[in-house]
């Protein structure tokens, strides 16, 4: 959910109209129906780093928005009329060292596109909030921390069809990546890779840096955070990977042996899921950490050899 003032002009209209016409108040469910069930909720600061609140059991009380769900099991305030949050359990968005700060939201790991009292909640659902530093980019479209979402459950109550794109379709990363998503029952596609748009379809990218760089994705991921909303930077050969922090700041650059899980957006496609690495040796790294336990409630995760695990973006100093 974007934090520009502009765009919390749109998302906040949007969101009071919807109120309007359906004679809400903001933090009311939708009323009667039947609750949706197995709905996780998150409640966390600095990309995921800090976990406030996580419950794989909220309380739910018939149809619910994310706004409603979030105010039926947490101390929330609000700003703009009630469609935008100013603070949970206390935790208050603002300034922090002289740079932005507010909460933003992603349903099954995707940035929401609309205000919290407009996104209705789905079976299966997990609602993520999380109160970061925006100053490098508004708009984070696509994270991996809710994994094994959106595989499983899709966006707005709708499964997508998922392919994953191989750069070597008989390699070692490729079977790893494609039996991870099919022993959680996901019918996954396999191909080569085949850049542009692809509209509800999950696309995941697997291979070498340099045989993924073509696609309209990952150049966005090349471009930084401000084009993509993950904190790397790459160099142009595909040797280096820099972590960046918070700040844009370069924490951690590495070479060989490196790998990248991210997700990102391009046009109006489904999520584009990158597992990546400066080198074969970093691709099967990646490709190994492609779990629930790895992914859990980051933004995004580098490797720095098997094993070693990296928040993407690194904490700020």
């Amino acid at each position: 959910m974007c934090a520009s003032p502009l765009c919390l002009w749109r998302v906040v209209c949007s969101s009071l109209l919807a109120l309007t016409a359906a004679g809400l108040v903001a933090g009311c469910g939708l009323g009667a129906g039947n609750a949706p069930s197995g709905v996780n909720l998150t409640v966390s600061s600095d990309f995921g780093a800090t976990v406030l609140r996580e419950s794989s059991a909220p309380h739910v009380q018939g149809s619910e928005t994310a706004m409603s769900l979030l105010m039926r099991n947490d101390a929330v305030s609000t700003r703009f009329g009630g469609g935008f949050v100013q603070s949970i359990a206390g935790h208050s968005g603002g300034q922090r060292k002289g740079q932005p700060i507010d909460w933003f939201y992603y349903v099954n790991g995707i940035e929401a596109p609309k205000g919290a009292a407009d996104t209705v909640v789905h079976a299966g659902d997990r609602i993520w909030w999380d109160l970061h530093d925006w100053s490098q980019t508004e708009d984070v479209p696509a994270v991996v921390g809710s994994f094994p979402e959106p595989f499983l459950h899709g966006t707005g109550g709708k499964r997508l069809p998922v392919r994953v794109e191989c750069a070597e379709v008989q390699g070692a990363a490729c079977h790893t990546v494609t039996a991870r998503l099919r022993s959680l029952g996901v019918p996954a596609a396999i191909s080569t890779v085949v850049p542009g748009d692809a509209p509800d379809t999950l696309r995941v990218l697997v291979g070498r840096w340099l045989a993924l760089a073509g696609d309209p994705a990952a150049q966005n991921i090349a471009r930084g955070p401000g084009a993509s909303g993950v904190y790397v930077h790459i160099s142009a050969n595909g040797s280096a990977l820099s972590v960046l922090d918070a700040d844009g700041h370069t924490a951690r650059t590495l070479t060989a042996n490196a790998g990248l899980i991210a997700a990102t957006r391009y046009s109006e496609g489904g999520p584009v899921w990158v597992i990546t690495g400066t080198d074969l040796a970093g691709v099967n790294a990646a490709a190994n950490a492609f779990n629930q336990a790895t992914l859990r409630n980051r933004f995004a995760v580098a490797l720095a050899g098997p094993g070693t695990v990296l928040a993407v973006p690194q904490p700020s100093p």
